[in-house]
């Protein structure tokens, strides 16, 4: 098992905290929100881990890991990141946002699903909003499960009292899973190059949920690996502290 870590965004809104390093190495507890990752990946046996990094690449710089470079983090966005590697996704990899904190059971509940493509969903991901006043609800990226399978995925794409769950970050896909991604992401680079693409201006700014979403609408089955709690996203000042009250 491989794992992609997508960590090339500038980081705005925790400006000016991220004025001179990326998001992924700000401290929680003594640790970066990096080190964390790596340590619960390699307790889970993933030795082979990939960054992809960007804004301020030069300090991210851990041994044992892999890179490559997003060049044009500042026009693109996290599918486009992703596909920096894509010369890593010859077998099965796990995909994860950079911005997460994620409990170990969280990851070793993914890797024990056999879907060739499977999402971390949040179902009690309600809480996760009360008082979280600088990142609103309507940024979630929620999605909607019928009948064993995720039929919707993306920003504002169902109203919150009908959502299933939250799309954490953490996704991963199999041998087979990996090559419909590749095929479908040459596809949609070619046939929407200069036109918007899904719920994105373009397929440069798309979101790894559009291209889910993509896959869903060509019918592809997409599965939802459920958890309650347990992980935070990073996205604000906000959002810092309260990681640092929940992550020691």
């Amino acid at each position: 098992m491989k794992a992609i870590i997508i960590a090339a965004g500038p980081s705005s809104r925790l400006k000016p905290l991220t004025n001179d390093k990326p998001k992924c190495l700000l401290e929680i507890g003594g640790k970066t929100i990096m080190q964390r990752a790596l340590c619960v990946m390699r307790e889970c046996g993933i030795e082979d881990i990939v960054v992809v990094k960007g804004y301020k690449k030069e300090f991210i710089d851990y041994t044992g890991v892999k890179y490559y470079e997003n060049t044009d983090y500042q026009n693109n966005n996290i599918l486009r990141s992703l596909f920096y590697a894509e010369g890593e996704m010859d077998d099965e990899f796990v995909c994860s946002y950079s911005d997460i904190i994620f409990e170990k059971s969280a990851l070793e509940k993914l890797l024990q699903n056999n879907a060739d493509i499977s999402l971390v969903i949040d179902i009690d991901w309600m809480p996760h909003y009360e008082h979280r006043y600088q990142h609103p609800i309507g940024e979630a990226e929620l999605v909607e499960v019928r009948n064993g399978r995720i039929t919707k995925i993306g920003k504002e794409v169902c109203p919150p009292n009908k959502a299933y769950g939250e799309f954490i970050g953490l996704a991963k896909f199999s041998r087979l899973g990996a090559d419909i991604l590749r095929s479908n992401y040459k596809r949609v680079a070619h046939q929407y190059q200069g036109k918007p693409f899904q719920r994105a201006a373009s397929v440069e700014k798309a979101y790894l949920t559009d291209m889910i979403q993509e896959l869903i609408d060509t019918g592809y089955a997409i599965s939802n690996v459920d958890i309650k709690g347990g992980w935070v996203e990073i996205d604000t000042p906000e959002d810092l502290e309260k990681a640092k009250g929940q992550f020691v």
